[in-house]
């Protein structure tokens, strides 16, 4: 006779799929006068809309953080402090401008101080900039995301002549394709977040 107290897998798959995902997102850029926290706060507000995600908004630009000198990453508080922020997280969305075709140095160096944290969890990716709309910067993404075993979604939101986009409360002045984008995108994010996070409780990932 089977003991009812005792876990099974389908369960443990189903406590998963129901449980709401924990998102961290990512503000890249910390320059002086950056845009954006606009489109963070803008998205933010449409994300927490959802019943499904929990939502955990992290601006680089109130995590300074050591430069990357060594093999190990450095004993520094503010690092302490955000590793188990990214480690809680079930999946992350970074909102990135474009600087030279690529993404902002600070991201980049946020990214290199953690490993573990990021595998096998998937990543969205809301960019803005000037014409190209940051969209370079989220390929170059892509491919750092992928040497870390984490899963990009298909899906972006990008905004072109951002400052344009948006009127002065913050709000977007013609929301329906970049509402509609962030529901494309955030609908990946939460299949494929579900789906992982059963994976990594039914066996530890392991990556070389």
């Amino acid at each position: 006779m089977m003991n009812p107290s005792n876990s099974s897998p389908a369960s443990a798959t189903s406590s998963s799929t129901h449980t709401p995902l924990r998102v961290a997102v990512l503000t890249g850029s910390t320059r002086e006068g950056r845009f954006g926290p606009v489109v963070t706060d803008w998205f933010l507000r449409f994300a927490e809309q959802r019943g499904d995600l929990t939502l955990d908004a992290i601006d680089l630009a109130e995590h300074p953080l050591p430069d990357v000198t060594g093999i190990e990453p450095p004993a520094d508080p503010v690092l302490d402090a955000l590793t188990p922020r990214l480690a809680a997280a079930d999946a992350f969305v970074v909102i990135t401008p474009e600087y030279n075709h690529s993404f902002p140095a600070p991201l980049k160096n946020a990214i290199d101080l953690h490993f573990t944290q990021w595998q096998a969890k998937p990543v969205g990716f809301v960019s803005y900039g000037g014409l190209g709309g940051g969209l370079r910067a989220v390929e170059q993404l892509r491919l750092v995301f992928a040497e870390l075993h984490a899963v990009t979604v298909r899906d972006t939101v990008s905004f072109h002549m951002a400052w344009e986009n948006f009127a002065e409360d913050g709000s977007l002045l013609r929301p329906d394709i970049p509402e509609g984008a962030a529901k494309g995108m955030l609908d990946q994010i939460g299949w494929w977040g579900r789906t992982l996070r059963a994976g990594r409780a039914d066996a530890p990932y392991s990556a070389r």
